[in-house]
C-alpha cells in the first residue's frame, strides 16, 4: 500500500512538472506597435523613445515606433488592430470615439486613454519678407495645411475656416499637402506662402525653416481666439514665448490642443499599468529625446482626455492619488 502511494505521489509530481513546463515557462513575447506621425514633428522621436524604454523595462515586451500621417491614420490603425498604442490629438480622438466630423456615423469605440502628453501648438508660419500679417491675408495664397488625412489638416480646416478661407475646394487658398519636413523645405524655397505645423515647443520643422530664412509666426486675433475656443473647446489659448525660434522677437498668441497617448481597449490591465508606470518612472528618458516631454506631468495625466481611461492607466493613477 505504501509503495502504491509513493508511485501515485511520484506520478503527480511528474505531471505537475510537465504542466509547469508547458504553461509556466517563458511568457510569449508581446510586440507593441506605437503609431506616431511624420518624422519632422514631435510624435516620432518621442514614440521611438517610448519604444526603447518599454522594450528595456517591461518584461516580454518588444516595442517599435511607426511613422504615420498622424492621428486620423493612427485611429484607423487601432481600429484594424495594426497598432496597440498611438499618439493622438484630443480633438480628433473626440471625433473618432463619438462618430463625428470625419468619422461621422462611424464611431471607433475601442480607443482608451493612457496619458496626457504635452500641448500641440499651432504654428502658422510665413516668410518674414511676405505681406502676410494675419491669417486672413492667406487668401489666394499657396498654403500647406498638412499631410492628407492628418490631424494637422483638420486643424487647418478648422482654423482657416474661422476666417472664411476654404482650401478644400481651392476657392480662396491653394493647398499643397505635405508632411512637416517637406512643408519647411517648400517655405524656404518660396514654393508656398504659408504652412501650418502643429507640435510641441520647439518643433523641428519650424526650427529648420527659421534656421534658413527669416520667418513670421502668425497670432490669432482675440475675437477669433474667443470664437474658436467656444465652438471647439478642445482648443485653448497658448503663447509661443519670444526667442523660441531664431528671429522671433515677440510672443505669439495662438492655440493648442492636448496631445494624448491612447491604446486599444483589448490590451490587458497589467500591460497598460506597466506601460503607464514606465512612462512616468522613465520620464527623464523622454525629455532627453525631446524637450516637449517636459510638459508631461503626473498631476496633469488626465488633462484633455476625450476617451475613457484604460483600466490599467486608471489603476496606476489611483495608486498615485491622481484620481479617486
Amino acid at each position: 500500500m505504501r509503495k502504491q502511494a509513493i508511485l501515485i505521489l511520484s506520478g503527480l509530481v511528474i505531471l505537475a512538472l510537465i504542466v509547469a513546463g508547458c504553461g509556466g515557462g517563458a511568457q510569449k513575447l508581446q510586440n507593441i506597435n506605437i503609431a506616431t506621425a511624420t518624422t519632422g514633428g514631435v510624435y516620432y522621436p518621442l514614440g521611438n523613445a517610448m519604444a526603447q524604454i518599454f522594450s528595456k523595462n517591461i518584461p516580454n515586451v518588444k516595442a517599435s515606433a511607426q511613422a504615420t500621417a498622424g492621428t486620423p491614420q493612427n485611429v484607423l490603425l487601432m481600429q484594424k488592430k495594426e497598432a496597440e498604442i498611438a499618439f493622438a490629438q484630443n480633438g480628433v480622438t473626440y471625433y473618432a470615439y463619438n462618430g463625428k466630423g470625419m468619422f461621422n456615423g462611424k464611431p471607433v469605440k475601442n480607443l482608451r486613454g493612457i496619458s496626457h502628453l504635452y500641448p500641440n501648438v499651432m504654428h502658422i508660419v510665413v516668410r518674414a519678407d511676405s505681406d502676410i500679417k494675419s491669417i486672413k491675408d492667406l487668401k489666394d495664397k499657396r498654403f500647406v495645411p498638412g499631410a492628407v488625412g492628418s490631424a494637422t489638416e483638420i486643424n487647418s480646416k478648422e482654423i482657416l475656416g474661422l476666417y472664411g478661407l476654404d482650401y478644400k475646394d481651392k476657392k480662396n487658398v491653394k493647398a499643397d499637402y505635405l508632411g512637416y519636413s517637406e512643408a519647411a523645405e517648400a517655405l524656404k524655397d518660396g514654393r508656398v506662402d504659408g504652412i501650418l505645423i502643429a507640435g510641441g515647443l520647439p518643433t523641428a520643422a519650424v526650427l529648420d525653416a527659421a534656421s534658413s530664412v527669416k520667418i513670421r509666426i502668425l497670432s490669432l486675433e482675440p475675437d477669433m481666439l474667443a470664437k474658436l475656443t467656444k465652438e471647439m473647446p478642445w482648443y485653448y489659448e497658448i503663447k509661443i514665448p519670444k526667442g523660441t525660434y531664431i528671429g522671433q522677437t515677440e510672443d505669439v498668441t495662438t492655440v493648442a490642443v492636448a496631445n494624448i497617448l491612447i491604446c486599444r481597449d483589448d490590451l490587458s490591465t497589467d500591460l497598460v499599468y506597466n506601460i503607464t508606470k514606465t512612462l512616468y518612472e522613465k520620464h527623464s528618458d523622454l525629455v532627453a529625446a525631446h524637450s516637449a516631454a517636459k510638459a508631461m506631468k503626473l498631476e496633469m495625466a488626465t488633462k484633455g482626455m476625450t476617451v475613457p481611461l484604460h483600466p490599467g492607466a486608471e489603476k496606476y493613477y489611483k495608486e498615485k492619488g491622481i484620481i479617486k
